[in-house]
């Protein structure tokens, strides 16, 4: 499967059949483009501009902005509730983790995730190969809560995501202070990487993508 990124929280998931699924699409106005893109599938983990605009991605995707269980043709969806801040929802409402299986990998996608993850909370995500982990901190968790989420969920690959770039058209962190926290990591000169169940690093290996 091919994962790519475009910025913020927005990623596409292509399995070797071609079905695909979007992430969090942005309105243009927080500086990063997804113009052209297609989809079959469009999750959205919460109803804020920069992560719901479905009106952005092309064709007619199916819709999941909910918790629960969705099977899409060959993928398994599973959305789990969690919140936007710490105060259960309190300050800036409801947040879903999505755990995508595609190609026999189980890609979780954290959203706006604002508080680290209770015991049960792991038990119902489930096993996740690939962590698209939000490390800006304001909206959302920050980088020491970050590490905390990674070492509760375990995966085998963990992707940053929702970070400062030269793009972006507010204020929160950028993706190097959770980079000295974690230490070593591996940057791609690029938004686009190809993964293969038989060869997922191990370890939590952390890779950081380029929005272009």
């Amino acid at each position: 499967m091919k994962l790519k990124w475009f910025g913020h929280a927005c990623f596409k998931l292509t399995s070797q059949q071609g079905l695909s699924v979007i992430t969090d699409p942005f309105d243009r106005s927080v500086g990063y483009d997804l113009s052209g893109e297609s989809a079959d599938v469009v999750t959205v983990s919460h109803d804020h501009y920069d992560h719901n605009y479905v009106e952005g991605v092309e064709g007619t995707p199916q819709i999941i902005n909910k918790p629960g269980v969705f099977h899409v043709k060959d993928m398994v969806i599973k959305g789990v509730k969690t919140y936007h801040d710490e105060a259960e929802g309190a300050k800036r409402g409801g947040n879903i983790i999505f755990n995508i299986t595609m190609d026999d990998i189980n890609i979780c996608h954290l959203g706006d995730l604002g508080h680290v993850l209770s015991r049960q909370q792991v038990e119902d995500i489930g096993r996740v190969d690939v962590l698209l982990v939000p490390v800006g901190g304001t909206y959302t968790i920050d980088k020491t809560e970050a590490m905390e989420v990674v070492r509760a969920v375990k995966p085998n690959v963990v992707v940053p995501m929702h970070y400062k770039t030269d793009a972006l058209s507010f204020e929160i962190d950028a993706v190097d202070p959770f980079l000295e926290i974690v230490g070593s990591h591996q940057r791609i000169d690029g938004n686009e990487i190809e993964l293969d169940k038989k060869t997922l690093p191990t370890g939590g290996r952390v890779i950081v993508l380029n929005y272009k």
